[in-house]
This record gives structure tokens, sequence and C-alpha cells, in this order.
């Protein structure tokens, strides 16, 4: 897929973690991004074992332990980006310090586009969103889990309460500056 804007052929290819609790606006963006930018898209929930799928959808938090496989597969989809020099996006809540260090751990250097915004606009999102395993009885064990990036991880903070056009167009912005 050639990118769309011609912006993206100035941009070094990186590995970019699309991250935050569901609802906010993953999918949306990182699908964004690769039109903008032709790189590879990974949906980090098409990784999940399908026995997480199964206990998400039965209303069930995951556990740190359940989380481990699905963790793993998303880094090795990374190295693969890595080895391959492509660039690469992927969607993966990464709510704590261990998991994005996990997904570091083979010396990868991803930048983690943190997308935060209010619990009312999560909530209404996950309201009106179709299709997906996540019901929104679980929003309140993803909060609680979050713990938002440090000054020293490699992350690129956006409130995703703006529209995705604008988003996208701010992510750009700064990767066009690196």
């Amino acid at each position: 897929m050639s990118p769309t804007q011609p912006v993206a052929h100035n941009i070094p290819k990186e590995l970019l973690v699309v991250m935050g609790v569901s609802g906010s606006g993953k999918t949306t963006i990182a699908k964004g991004l690769q039109n903008a930018l032709g790189w590879p898209f990974q949906e980090g929930d098409s990784l999940h074992p399908a026995q997480n799928v199964a206990k998400m959808a039965s209303g069930q938090p995951l556990t740190t332990e359940d989380r481990w496989p699905w963790l793993i597969a998303c880094r090795t989809w990374l190295e693969q980006c890595a080895t391959q020099q492509t660039g690469g996006i992927l969607t993966c809540s990464a709510l704590k310090r261990d998991y994005r260090d996990l997904l570091r751990a083979t010396g990868l250097t991803p930048i983690f586009i943190y997308l935060h915004t209010s619990t009312d606009i999560l909530l209404n999102r996950l309201k009106n969103r179709q299709g997906h395993y996540m019901p929104v009885s679980l929003l309140p064990s993803q909060l609680e889990t979050l713990e938002p990036p440090m000054p020293d991880e490699r992350t690129l903070t956006i409130d995703s309460a703006t529209p995705p056009p604008q988003t996208i167009a701010e992510i750009i912005s700064h990767l066009s500056r690196r």
C-alpha cells in the first residue's frame, strides 16, 4: 500500500504502538496513520489468544498472566517489522509499564502514541461501538490498571477527544520533526 499523503515520504520508518484504554480511539487513529504513511498495520486485539477473547467477552478482566502471551505476540510482530525495516503501526493497550517494557525487551524502541480522554467520552464511544467483544463493564478495570507512560519512555501523549484527522495530523507532524 502506498501512502496517500505526500508528507509520508519524508518521515523515517518507525515502530508505533498506538496505546490506551478501550474506547480511546486506537484503531481509528492507527488506520488513519496507516493510510497516511503506508506502513504495515496490526490490530493488536486480533493477536489475543482465544481464551482471552472469551474471558473479556464474558465480562471478566484479564490478569497480567493472561496478557503475557498476547504481549509476546505483539512484540513478535514489531520485531518482524524492525527486521524488514518497513516501519509498523500496532494497536495495543499497553496499560502498564511492565507491558511496555516487554514490548521493548529485545532492544526495540517503539514510539508509544498514548491516547487518552475523559471517562465520559470513553463510555460514550464504548456504548456506541458495535462488533467488538470488549464490554463497557470492563472499562473501570482498564482505568484502574492504566499506568500512563513516564517521561523516560519514548511517548507522544495525545488527547483523543480531538477529531481523528486532527489527531493523525498532530502525530504525523511530530514524526516529521524527529
